[in-house]
């Protein structure tokens, strides 16, 4: 169904879709390893060059969509990353983004640096001949998993087949030697064609300055970029205002400003709903340890929610803030998340940071300011011995609470890389001991009463 096609439920404020997905796009950022409003900028440049090209209101739209979801897919292939090169994804991401593929010197260079960093002799050899024997099969797998989900992200929020399709080609080249499907010239969508532009604009202007990218834009004409599309951003680029836009305190709003007014879509519960659910499977995806924790979170929050007797709508509020609860986790590494062994001092400190996160990104939106702190405390304890505020009982909600006896039952519950799951007689055994120190005893006792409602 096309979000254009939606008919309002119960219009949860003057809140549009483009604000939330802005302010959402924050948690893709992370776990590209980019600088925070990443997918803004990339969003500011490409609608200047769709507009530059005449694009009219309806691919404007879909190219808008396109530059804010392109990297939904991106937690889809972290753990693949980290198994294939051993060291930290958001680090192999973020400077991959400045490599030329095109340049088998450049990405020997690339690849010699980035793997097994801090790993043995031995290791990293491995992992290099392995890289070198396999690397393009590596490269369109890695490539096909991220596009696809991505696609499949967009295609589940509600937005048409022009969108979706506008995120799986984004890694296509115009001389056909990009991913994963080699498609060339005017085959490949206009929006992936603008969008892979200007996410190479956004990542060379952030780390070197716009000197710079007009030479890199310039060198990549025909080979990566439609030469029409450089040619419009080269127009586009030396409008006043353009450049300054990407340091603009005021992006998120500005970005919200220039979505086509036709196409501006309010929010209603239903449609808010599906939003949380798709970016927690983002955040889910980002290792297979935690495939599936923050909707088995959801429906534990709701179970316990309901026997505690809090009213409907505030269960349905309270649900989405466990699907989001997790989504500062795309920030950390999953070299951190999928190691097998003992967590060092500074990797625990990268763990404890994942709270911090969720905070930052859902409080961007006044819809989910009071949800932010509710989401983000579930690592806070009674006894004040949590994270990441150290708080105790007396500031701590019920609701959060709630979130953190269930996210506590599915850890405990749920396999992990340093050990299998622990049955439900064990897990409740192992949270008695916790009661009142770690977790609130009503909300372990409502979870023990529901237990048999939720198939355990």
């Amino acid at each position: 169904m096309s979000p254009l096609d939606i008919t309002p439920i119960a219009v949860v404020e003057e809140v549009s879709l483009s604000a939330i997905i802005g302010a959402l796009s924050y948690a893709l950022d992370l776990t590209e390893g980019l600088p925070a409003g990443h997918s803004l900028r990339c969003c500011w440049v490409g609608m200047h060059v769709g507009q530059q090209l005449g694009m009219d209101s309806a691919a404007l739209s879909h190219l808008y969509y396109t530059l804010l979801l392109k990297d939904a897919g991106c937690s889809s292939n972290a753990a693949r990353l980290f198994e294939l090169y051993g060291t930290d994804d958001r680090q192999v991401k973020r400077d991959f983004k400045q490599v030329d593929t095109d340049s088998l010197m450049r990405l020997g260079r690339f690849v010699l640096s980035h793997v097994g960093v801090g790993k043995s002799l031995h290791e990293r050899i491995s992992r290099i001949l392995k890289l070198a024997q396999n690397g393009e099969e590596f490269a369109t797998e890695l490539i096909t998993t991220r596009c696809e989900r991505g696609a499949h992200i967009s295609l589940q929020l509600g937005f048409d087949a022009e969108v979706a399709d506008g995120i799986r080609c984004l890694d296509e080249h115009w001389n056909g030697r990009g991913k994963p499907a080699r498609l060339d010239g005017t085959a490949i969508p206009l929006a992936s064609r603008i969008a892979l532009l200007s996410q190479v604009v956004e990542v060379f202007h952030s780390a070197a300055g716009k000197a710079h990218v007009v030479e890199v834009v310039r060198k990549r004409s025909g080979s990566w970029f439609d030469p029409a599309v450089v040619g419009a951003f080269l127009e586009a680029q030396r409008k006043p205002g353009f450049w300054e836009g990407l340091s603009d305190d005021r992006l998120q709003q500005r970005i919200g400003e220039i979505e086509p007014a036709s196409k501006v879509i309010r929010i209603d519960e239903q449609r808010l709903d599906t939003i949380a659910e798709a970016f927690a499977q983002v955040v889910d995806a980002k290792s297979h340890y935690t495939y599936g924790h923050s909707a088995r979170v959801a429906t534990y929050t709701d179970a316990v929610a309901t026997k505690l007797g809090l009213p409907h709508e505030r269960v349905r509020w309270l649900r989405r803030g466990a699907l989001l609860h997790d989504i500062g986790k795309l920030g950390v590494s999953n070299a951190v998340l999928d190691k097998p062994g003992k967590l060092e001092a500074d990797e625990w400190e990268q763990v404890k940071a994942h709270a911090a996160y969720s905070e930052q990104i859902l409080s961007r939106l006044n819809i989910f300011s009071e949800l932010a702190f509710v989401a983000a405390a579930h690592h806070e304890r009674l006894d004040g011995k949590g994270y990441p505020r150290g708080i105790a009982a007396d500031r701590i909600p019920l609701e959060t609470r709630i979130i953190t006896v269930a996210d506590i039952f599915d850890a405990i519950t749920a396999d992990r890389p340093y050990r299998g799951p622990i049955p439900v007689v064990d897990a409740i055994a192992m949270m008695e001991k916790e009661r009142d120190a770690a977790i609130d005893g009503a909300c372990l006792d409502a979870l023990k009463q529901a237990l048999p409602e939720l198939g355990f």
